[in-house]
């Protein structure tokens, strides 16, 4: 992926030298959990959750809820010459201009999330983000948050390397946000308590494969961008990069891995085989409208 020398966002915020977390994560009962119960609770959907908190039962409304304030101490840029945070911000650029034009074309504004690099523990309007939980969007903040060294996680553990692998899981992010503008991650979550966890567990496999196929449709329009300047984005390879990372981050692959055998009824992001045909949907078309998996009869 050629991202050296593109705009770069201006709303990638650096806290990974400000003092990390607070407190730790506490449910209903007030029962505290370590870190390693949160690997385990997440472990299906570690990857690329529209939010971990989310499944952890933190949250309790939509992206329209009303959040805690939270004292965050004044944001830096990131440093010139970090070229991870570079790259970050590059794709994240990429994707205001693809979803801004889009939504332009359908007469609307697109409000572009804010992307905040962390290390190892932050606070957000979701409460208490941590390293471990992978990144994640929240939607009372309108923000996605990463620690870069889930990038290390994805090449040494998931075996899923390359630059367009991660330009893929911020893609990903941002089709939560997109699905937080148009109100539809607030229409599932709206549904929690009202429908079993079963059922539950089939809307969030949904919700996660069509944020896949938003991922899908941004790399389509910003290859397109780039060819019509003159540049190549893309590189040989690079496709193959981010559909490796969808199919090493399915549920079935990572049940397997963890504990040695697959619950289908447990699955809240979709098997490999369906996160790689949902992003590979949105790269074909490059239509939002290809990406409706909530009217698909067959994910």
């Amino acid at each position: 992926m050629k991202w050296e020398g593109n705009r770069q966002s201006d709303n990638v915020e650096d806290r990974r030298n400000q003092a990390g977390g607070g407190g730790g994560f506490r449910l209903g009962g007030g029962r505290g959990m370590g870190l390693g119960t949160i690997v385990i609770a997440l472990i299906a959907g570690w990857i690329f959750g529209i939010n971990p908190m989310t499944v952890l039962g933190i949250l309790g409304g939509g992206g329209g809820m009303s959040a805690p304030q939270v004292q965050q101490a004044p944001a830096q840029r990131p440093p010139k010459d970090d070229a991870m945070a570079s790259m970050v911000a590059t794709v994240l650029a990429d994707t205001e201009d693809v979803w801004g034009e889009m939504f332009k074309q359908a007469g609307a504004q697109y409000p572009a999330p804010k992307l905040t690099l962390f290390r190892g523990a932050t606070q957000t309007a979701c409460g208490a983000g941590q390293a471990a939980m992978g990144p994640f969007y929240c939607p009372a903040d309108r923000k996605v948050y990463i620690d870069l060294s889930f990038y290390e996680t994805m090449k040494n553990k998931l075996g899923a390397p390359g630059d367009f692998a991660q330009a893929y899981v911020i893609a990903h992010e941002v089709g939560h946000h997109v699905q937080n503008v148009l109100g539809t991650s607030g229409k599932v979550d709206a549904m929690r308590g009202k429908i079993s966890e079963r059922e539950q567990n089939q809307l969030s496999v949904r919700l996660e494969l069509q944020a896949d196929c938003y991922a899908g449709v941004w790399a389509h329009h910003t290859q397109k961008k780039y060819a019509a300047q003159g540049k190549q984005w893309l590189e040989k390879g690079d496709i193959e990069e981010a559909m490796n990372a969808a199919q090493q981050i399915g549920d079935d692959a990572l049940q397997q891995k963890s504990q040695g055998r697959i619950v289908p009824d447990s699955f809240t992001h979709g098997t490999s085989q369906q996160r790689m045909r949902w992003f590979n949907q949105g790269i074909q078309t490059g239509n939002i409208k290809s990406c409706d998996t909530f009217s698909a009869k067959q994910l």
